[in-house]
């Protein structure tokens, strides 16, 4: 899907992740009675769907909303409450996201608790099916796959940065792993900032040699190749929005679009125009009915026009 690709956990090996659903999705329909007051030793996400809810999370306020999605950390003491007639329905799991099988990764970031998620239309009939179809007692291998497309929207739009002080210690290839899972994570949420690759190896605890060789050998471009590979790749999808190419390119910081076109050339293979126009015969299946040969000759670019309409 679109919404995950290119994002904070996109430079992180799936292998590296282990996710559990530590209990069944709770359906959520509370009215003016309903009332908790409790702290769970897990983390604990919560999409509001409908009505209101009111809740103390540690002392702190928040009033969840349509769209509104929070996380309630493990530890955290919580209270919650409905106020007036609305009944307030959503959903709530209760989650442990570890990296290398050993460390809770959700504490090494700095998270807004709550966010409206910023594809709530996309993402509600999603929410709803995903709480529709959650068995009362148990936990499906469906519901693992729904769940995380709906904990990496969160953590899309509520990613603040990576704590400066890890709670863990990690040691060996682990620590390196995650030194580069940080820098290039920092460097994708921000590839328009011009001074990002250089703090990102600043941050890095390794010296600067070192770990330059060593996030070319994991991720296959220098931090400031990676950093202008993830601006092409935001330009590529607002391209695909239907914003000209100048236009684009303005958005990603080039006064120039004739510069822009060419290092977007550069960078993914293919020029803005005719990325638009692969773009456009795969949406109107132009490549379905050509073998595997004439598909490589097309989308390489090699395939004439005029040939292929005489087909």
């Amino acid at each position: 899907m679109d919404e995950i690709e290119g994002g904070i956990l996109s430079s992180i090996p799936p292998a590296a992740l282990t996710m559990r659903l530590t209990r069944a999705a709770i359906r959520m329909e509370h009215s003016r009675t309903w009332r908790i007051d409790k702290e769970n030793p897990v983390d604990d996400l919560v999409i509001c769907l409908e009505g209101r809810g009111h809740y103390l999370v540690d002392g702190e306020p928040r009033v969840m909303e349509p769209g509104d999605t929070m996380l309630i950390s493990r530890g955290q003491r919580f209270v919650g409450w409905c106020v007036g007639d609305t009944v307030y329905k959503g959903v709530a799991q209760h989650f442990t996201l570890d990296i290398y099988g050993r460390h809770n990764l959700i504490a090494q970031m700095v998270l807004r608790p709550k966010i409206r998620l910023s594809r709530w239309a996309m993402l509600e009939p999603l929410v709803r099916h995903y709480r529709q179809s959650a068995p009362p007692s148990s936990v499906t291998l469906g519901q693992h796959h729904l769940f995380m497309v709906l904990l990496i929207a969160f953590i899309e739009d509520a990613f603040v940065g990576w704590r400066g002080g890890a709670a863990y210690q990690p040691e060996g290839a682990d620590a390196l792993d995650l030194a580069v899972m940080k820098a290039a994570t920092m460097i994708s949420a921000n590839p328009l900032d011009l001074d990002i690759a250089a703090r990102a190896i600043e941050e890095s605890p390794y010296n600067r040699d070192y770990f330059l060789r060593e996030f070319q050998k994991r991720v296959g471009r220098t931090p400031r190749k990676y950093q202008e590979f993830k601006r092409m790749e935001r330009a590529m999808h607002i391209l695909e929005a239907g914003t000209t190419v100048g236009a684009a390119a303005v958005e990603v910081g080039y006064t120039d679009p004739y510069y822009f076109s060419r290092m977007f050339k550069k960078t993914l293979g293919v020029s803005p125009r005719d990325h638009l126009r692969r773009m456009h015969r795969s949406r109107v299946g132009g490549l379905m009915g050509l073998d595997e040969t004439d598909q490589e000759l097309m989308l390489s670019g090699n395939w004439k026009d005029e040939a292929f309409a005489g087909r």
